[in-house]
């Protein structure tokens, strides 16, 4: 009789036990939002984590996959989705939608941002804007001039000291490729002029990782990366680096957010959308150096700390459907002419 009560008492411990796990367990995912794409050294989405942890309560675990890698996992785990919100190049965006993977959501704020801005149907909206250019690490240069074109990457002195992102890869890459196609004399619809860039380019062995790469800037190993404006600025104000806007011309590139169809935590993903769009979200995005969609929530300070907006005259936006569009086309060009 003693043992099927000592037993019956353990089983029913066990069974608290377990209950008290599965509950922890719940607790702990209600918790969370996963988000693909949101690395802490890209756009400082470091501190744009811990303002959602702050503010929301909500858990965002960094990730460092870049745009296509992101899109990839999601279509992998389409039937069975672990990601609950991606942040992603207007283009990947754009397909994300096409593909299914996402699924509409209208954030807070929705009806401040600009028809152009978002997808009608709500799959994606722009949280922030980037201006591709130079983000120069002055000293890795060892006296040579800063460059201020997209000509003077050409010239023999910088051989070994250029990297820019795989552009059949990262959106950021990508968007050099356009931005150097245009400023060649190309369209969207022929990036024959892109394409001679980069392989003319190749003959100063420039370093094309996959990865955001600012930390092997400030580190020398990479001296003149091509990157958006905002991860120049904070090297400039909080590493001494420089930020060049080319002389020929370069383009303005949306990124945006998105509520991934089906995934585990959709509340907890709809709470993270609702804060990135809020007056508290996009001031932050405004005192990293991005440009919010909500230009409201910029301050004049950190207005006061862009480059002069004649050099912003030299960025021009593009169709970006179109530019999704022709995105696979031009990444299998690259990967046969030029990689």
């Amino acid at each position: 009789m003693l043992n099927t009560r000592f037993l019956t008492l353990r089983h029913a411990l066990a069974a608290v036990a377990f209950a008290a796990t599965g509950l922890s367990s719940v607790v702990a995912t209600a918790q969370t939002a996963i988000c693909y794409n949101c690395p802490p050294e890209w756009a400082d989405w470091g501190t744009q984590i811990k303002a959602i942890k702050e503010k929301t309560g909500i858990t965002v675990p960094p990730d460092n996959k870049n745009s296509g890698q992101s899109l990839s996992q999601l279509i992998a785990e389409k039937n069975s989705p672990v990601a609950d919100v991606t942040y992603l190049g207007v283009t990947f965006g754009i397909q994300a939608a096409k593909d299914g993977v996402v699924t509409a959501y209208r954030p807070a704020g929705w009806e401040q941002v600009p028809e152009a801005l978002k997808d009608p149907a709500g799959n994606w909206v722009t949280i922030h804007s980037g201006t591709l250019g130079f983000m120069v690490n002055k000293d890795a240069l060892k006296g040579k001039p800063v460059p201020q074109s997209w000509a003077d990457l050409l010239k023999p002195e910088y051989k070994g000291l250029i990297g820019y992102l795989d552009p059949a890869s990262a959106f950021v890459g990508y968007v050099g490729a356009v931005a150097i196609n245009q400023a060649m004399g190309g369209n969207l619809e022929n990036f024959g002029p892109g394409i001679d860039y980069f392989k003319a380019l190749q003959k100063n062995e420039p370093i094309v990782p996959k990865q955001t790469s600012y930390a092997r800037v400030l580190s020398g190993e990479i001296a003149i990366l091509l990157d958006y404006d905002f991860n120049a600025y904070r090297a400039k104000y909080k590493d001494k680096a420089n930020i060049v806007i080319p002389k020929e011309g370069t383009v303005v590139v949306p990124y945006v957010m998105s509520l991934v169809n089906k995934g585990p935590n959709a509340e907890n993903g709809k709470k993270v959308l609702d804060f990135v769009l809020s007056d508290a979200g996009q001031a932050l995005w405004a005192n990293a150096f991005l440009r919010p969609v909500r230009p409201s929530a910029m301050s004049a300070e950190a207005q006061s700390r862009f480059l002069p907006e004649a050099e912003y005259k030299r960025a021009v936006a593009v169709d970006y459907a179109k530019m999704a569009s022709v995105q696979k086309a031009f990444s299998d060009s690259y990967l046969k002419q030029v990689r």
